[in-house]
């Protein structure tokens, strides 16, 4: 991100991607949905044997309670900090609320996820921000919908274009794409018609085959991808024979570099000003209270009613690392391309605004959540050092004991001792009893 900003148009302006269409917002989303579509993907085939059946209260509590205060919270938040209506808050609020899959993957993936978050707990955070990034819709047009209709007619259109129509019929289309490319799959495993190179990317194909069949059909396309990796490893067969190829770990490097590097160059730097109400303190304010308000209080107080998060301190690092990213982009752009195509009279500075404020809390979620792992390691690394130090002093001894050197030479390659090996002592010069302990050089 911080490349991106450098060789943007802001900085160095060797990269400006308003150069490279005539409807940015048009070729940003774009690019969000491709990367989040093979990231949830990504996330459903890397599951365990139906883990979302064996875990789906944990999951249920985390998509539906727990999403809808982080809607209702980062909705707040936004009201009063930029002065908006309830109703216009929702909208934005609806943007941040899901956990972004790029950002949680790479958080979730590497030596400190392995060595010090437990298998149980990636698990279902990877779950989580693969399935919330689809059930933004609901929330998103929950509000654009009250803005359309009155009361009665928002909350019916609601039901039946949101719930009914992009909700299940997504989960319907991708159980049944990702059930059907599994068996064909393993039928042509058998038969020895497929290489390991098309093996592979089977899933990236099919991701890109329900991303065009969703878009002609105006579904969910982001849920319907994850539900699809699901159904496509539901018996573990295909993440047993890809997960030691390093294919997912790639991909998700790839996608998450270059798009951060491609949203440092897109920041609206010029938008945030006093013309439009978006000081920079207020933004800062925002992203601050968003950061510690959004998710982790919430978390942190029903985390005893979530089976998957077991201690208060498994609830401590879900609250915190619940990243904001690319599905706020892809969000933020679909706002204003709903409010442009409806022209919703009560729509108000929604369209004006929601984009910068969505870009500015994407830049703190990935500063703060991009150092803190660091910190914490460097942290830890200064601890051990001055404990070792301190244990060091109180164990050294005033007088350093003898020190023994062995020589030796060994013939043998089994170390078996025979004739053809010499060992040789040098004693210290004034050996006692009370000092034999000592240092032991092997040369």
């Amino acid at each position: 991100m911080v490349y991106g900003i450098i060789v943007g148009p802001r900085v160095l302006n060797w990269m400006d991607p308003s150069e490279w269409s005539s409807n940015n917002l048009q070729l940003t989303q774009e690019f969000s949905r491709y990367a989040l579509a093979i990231e949830v993907m990504i996330a459903g085939v890397s599951l365990p044997k139906k883990y979302v059946l064996k875990e789906l209260v944990s999951l249920l509590m985390l998509l539906l309670p727990l999403m809808t205060i982080m809607w209702l919270v980062s909705s707040a938040i936004i009201k009063f900090v930029f002065e908006l209506s309830f109703l216009h808050a929702l909208a934005i609020g609806a943007c941040v609320a899901p956990t972004d899959p790029v950002l949680a993957n790479a958080i979730l993936k590497g030596m400190f996820a392995e060595t010090h978050v437990p298998l149980r707990l990636r698990n279902i955070l990877t779950a989580e921000s693969g399935a919330n990034d689809g059930l933004g819709y609901p929330f998103l047009f929950f509000a654009l919908y009250l803005m359309r209709f009155d009361g009665g007619k928002a909350i019916g259109t609601w039901f039946y274009s949101t719930w009914a129509y992009q909700i299940i019929l997504s989960t319907v289309i991708g159980t049944i794409a990702g059930y059907v490319a599994r068996k064909a799959l393993q039928y042509a495993e058998t038969a020895g018609w497929v290489d390991k190179e098309s093996f592979l990317s089977s899933s990236i194909t099919l991701t890109l085959l329900l991303v065009g069949i969703c878009t002609i059909l105006g579904t969910d396309d982001i849920l319907c991808c994850f539900v699809a990796g699901n159904s496509f490893t539901w018996d573990d067969w295909f993440r047993i024979e890809v997960e030691d190829t390093g294919l997912q770990e790639t991909l998700n490097g790839l996608l998450s570099m270059s798009f951060f590097m491609y949203f440092g160059t897109i920041i609206p730097w010029s938008s945030y000003t006093s013309a439009n109400m978006l000081h920079p303190w207020r933004i800062v304010v925002t992203v601050i209270l968003v950061m510690l308000l959004r998710r982790l209080p919430a978390l942190m107080a029903s985390y005893k009613l979530i089976p998957a998060v077991r201690t208060w301190q498994d609830a401590l690092f879900a609250g915190w690392f619940g990243p904001i990213g690319v599905s706020a982009i892809f969000y933020s752009v679909e706002t204003i391309k709903q409010l442009e195509e409806h022209e919703d009279s009560n729509a108000g500075r929604v369209a004006e605004i929601v984009y910068p404020i969505v870009c500015a809390i994407v830049f703190g979620s990935v500063l703060v959540h991009g150092v803190t792992i660091p910190l914490v390691l460097m942290g830890k690394r200064v601890k051990t050092t001055i404990s070792l130090s301190a244990t060091n002093m109180r164990t050294q001894p005033s007088n350093p004991p003898p020190r023994y050197t062995f020589r030796g030479s060994f013939t043998n390659k089994d170390m078996q001792h025979d004739e053809k090996n010499s060992l040789q002592i040098d004693p210290p010069s004034d050996p006692t009893p009370s000092t034999r302990r000592g240092t032991i050089v092997i040369e």
